[in-house]
């Protein structure tokens, strides 16, 4: 497994399920960073249905503001790290008032000394509709700047659609071309 997996798709995509069976494939089960927060009974619900897709063979681990530390504490070459997900993440920390920009630099520069893979989760809200207000155009214009930062950090990137994934970067496929 590499050591940054990154699997982006739009709501409903099948991303999340995906994920969860590229860390099973490799591993059995694995730490599950949820960021998550459930804040009304609709949100609670899916965590619910989450926790009951995954089983036993995962450890749940909730954060929904400190990521970069909680993954420093949790990585482990034997026991991959799902974190779901980048986007709840972005949208706890604006809430939360915290510098974005600082957030996202803590977290790609921590990518580099992990301890063990970890497969993130994004949505990719940028081919939607323009949103109205400016808020809705920050945490656009926010979530693709994280998006393409944790990415560039990737050694696999795949997009999900139709819950069908495309392999976007894919660093082990590449690394046997042939230079002319």
């Amino acid at each position: 497994m590499p050591q940054v997996t990154l699997v982006l798709g739009g709501a409903r995509s099948g991303k999340s399920g995906y994920a969860e069976h590229l860390v099973e494939a490799c591993a059995g089960g694995g730490t599950y960073l949820a960021t998550a927060e459930a804040r009304d009974d609709e949100m609670a619900a899916r965590i619910r249905d989450h926790r009951a897709r995954r089983g036993r063979a995962w450890r749940t681990v909730e954060e929904p503001l400190e990521l970069a530390a909680a993954l420093a504490r949790h990585a482990t070459r034997d026991r991959p790290i799902l974190v779901e997900c980048l986007t709840l993440w972005l949208s706890n920390i604006m809430a939360a008032g915290c510098d974005v920009a600082r957030e996202r630099e803590r977290l790609v520069e921590g990518l580099r000394t992990l301890a063990g893979p970890v497969v993130f989760v994004a949505n990719e809200v940028g081919l939607g509709l323009v949103p109205s207000t400016p808020l809705g155009r920050a945490f656009r214009d926010e979530a693709g700047r994280l998006n393409q930062a944790v990415a560039g950090s990737a050694q696999r990137v795949i997009l999900v659609v139709a819950g069908l994934p495309l392999t976007i970067k894919d660093e082990a496929e590449n690394s046997g071309t042939v230079e002319q």
